[in-house]
């Protein structure tokens, strides 16, 4: 769009005939006083467009300028990147192998490697933390594929796609990283070493802002749009039983004749450390929380996160029931900032 508006601008300059005219007689009697001066005047005139078509080149590689021409106009912005296929940072390197377009759907396989050390591995996790830039209307999202544990390479497929009965445009896409989680653990059917039927019946209680939740009871239990505050366990210590690397449970009781079990994770902005706990019955039966909420609180520069899940079960029913939840926790956070622009084509 922005290439065809010039071009018409462009073609809509036209010298008076008067003027041209004129400058066929001098040419025909050139004056040498004024030949001279011609070729400065010219090459200023050449020097000032080189620059004011560099600028926005280079602005757009700016990041804040960058952010504010993307505010204005996407397709604008994304016109004035420049085409980079790759980007290296602390060691890693981020690549894109092919991006092709098909019908209303592209697909893009970009791979990360681990250029110094074992940083990337088979768990690697971009988390929230990457971004994609389209000049068009679309959804995208990213998804790991596969690990090459001789190169150290992890290859994700970014799977972005148009509205239906549309054909997404051959256009230029950015897409960057700002960090990305490894050493994953998972730790699935775990059984949770308490006894209902012995946990506190009436734990230390407060309430607490939640700042967010699930759950079919979520809503009708937590205020959201009222106090938006919920009654929660005060925490305690973590339960050295609990043997989650990176979570702790800090409380189990019945609050209101209600389970309510609650877990800690320290810091969660560099990991993404989280899980869910469920009962299982006599017969093998499964029973997810009937609600969870989450709070925090701050001690110094560190978060910390509180999820509590309350499930619809009572102190005198509890010899029925056997605690069980599946947890994720990862060990390393790697930090950098990677950025590729690359150009979408027809699919071959």
């Amino acid at each position: 769009m922005f290439k065809e508006i010039y071009r018409r601008l462009n073609d809509s300059i036209k010298p008076e005939e008067t003027l041209i005219e004129a400058a066929v007689q001098k040419i025909r009697r050139p004056e040498p006083e004024r030949t001279v001066r011609l070729r400065p005047v010219l090459a200023a005139v050449a020097v000032c467009l080189v620059l004011v078509l560099a600028v926005p080149v280079l602005a757009a590689t700016v990041q804040p300028v960058y952010e504010l021409m993307y505010l204005v106009s996407p397709s604008v912005a994304q016109f004035f990147i420049p085409v980079q296929m790759s980007d290296t940072n602390n060691g890693i390197k981020m690549e894109v192998v092919s991006a092709e377009i098909h019908e209303n759907m592209a697909r893009v396989y970009m791979t990360l490697q681990d250029l110094a050390g074992d940083r990337v591995d088979g768990t690697t996790d971009l988390y929230d933390s990457y971004d994609i830039r389209l000049p068009f209307d679309a959804s995208a999202r990213c998804e790991r594929l596969g690990f090459d544990p001789d190169s150290r390479t992890a290859t994700f497929l970014i799977t972005i796609e148009g509205p239906q009965g549309s054909s997404i445009p051959k256009d230029k896409v950015t897409f960057s990283v700002g960090m990305f989680l490894s050493d994953q653990h998972i730790y699935e059917d775990l059984q949770i070493p308490v006894d209902l039927a012995r946990v506190p019946a009436a734990p230390q209680t407060a309430m607490q802002p939640v700042f967010g939740g699930s759950g079919e009871d979520f809503e009708k239990e937590v205020d959201w749009r009222g106090s938006n505050q919920a009654l929660a366990m005060v925490p305690g210590q973590p339960d050295p039983a609990f043997l989650v690397e990176g979570i702790g449970l800090t409380g189990i009781g019945y609050v209101e004749g209600k389970l309510h079990v609650q877990t800690q994770v320290k810091d969660p902005l560099s990991n993404d450390n989280h899980g869910y706990f469920y009962l299982v019955d006599a017969a093998g039966g499964k029973i997810l929380s009937r609600y969870a909420f989450a709070f925090q609180e701050h001690q110094g520069d560190l978060r910390i996160d509180y999820d509590e899940f309350v499930f619809d079960v009572g102190p005198e029913d509890a010899a029925a029931y056997t605690l069980y939840g599946d947890f994720y926790t990862s060990g390393r956070k790697t930090e950098g900032g990677w950025k590729v622009t690359f150009r979408l084509t027809e699919e071959e």
